[in-house]
C-alpha cells in the first residue's frame, strides 16, 4: 500500500499556514495609534490645499498596514492578491469616473449662499 505522507509525516494535501507573532500584531497595532494621533494633530495644522493630499497619505498607510498585516495578504499568496488587485482596479474606476464628472462641470466659485436661493421660490408662499 501506498502512504500519502511528506517528508517528516506531514499529509501532501496539509495547508501550512504563517503564524504572525503577537510582537508584530503589537507594533501595527501602535502604529495606527500613532498614525491616527497624527491625523488629528494635521487637522488643527492650516497646510492649505495639502491639508488633503497629507490626510489621503495618512489613511492610504493605515490601510497598508490593515490590508498586508491584519488581513494577511502580505503572508498570502495567489486569490488573496487577486482580490485585491481587483478591488484597487475597481477603485480606480469609481475614482476616474467620479473625476471625469467633477472636472467637466463648470461650478461657480463662490455659489450663493442657501438664503438667497430658498427665499425667492417661497416668496409667493409668504406673501
Amino acid at each position: 500500500m501506498s502512504d500519502s505522507t511528506g517528508h517528516a509525516g506531514h499529509a501532501m494535501d496539509e495547508v501550512h499556514e504563517h503564524i504572525v507573532p503577537v510582537s508584530t500584531y503589537v507594533a501595527i497595532f501602535v502604529s495606527l495609534l500613532l498614525l491616527t494621533a497624527l491625523t488629528t494633530g494635521m487637522a488643527w495644522v492650516d497646510m492649505g490645499r495639502w491639508n488633503l493630499v497629507v490626510a489621503l497619505a495618512i489613511a492610504v498607510c493605515k490601510a497598508l498596514l490593515v490590508v498586508l498585516f491584519f488581513m494577511h495578504v502580505k503572508y498570502n499568496k495567489g486569490l488573496s492578491r487577486i482580490a485585491l488587485v481587483a478591488a484597487l482596479f475597481w477603485l480606480g474606476l469609481l475614482i476616474t469616473f467620479t473625476l471625469s464628472d467633477e472636472l467637466t462641470r463648470h461650478w461657480e466659485i463662490y455659489p450663493r449662499g442657501w438664503a438667497g436661493a430658498i427665499l425667492p421660490m417661497f416668496r409667493h408662499l409668504i406673501f
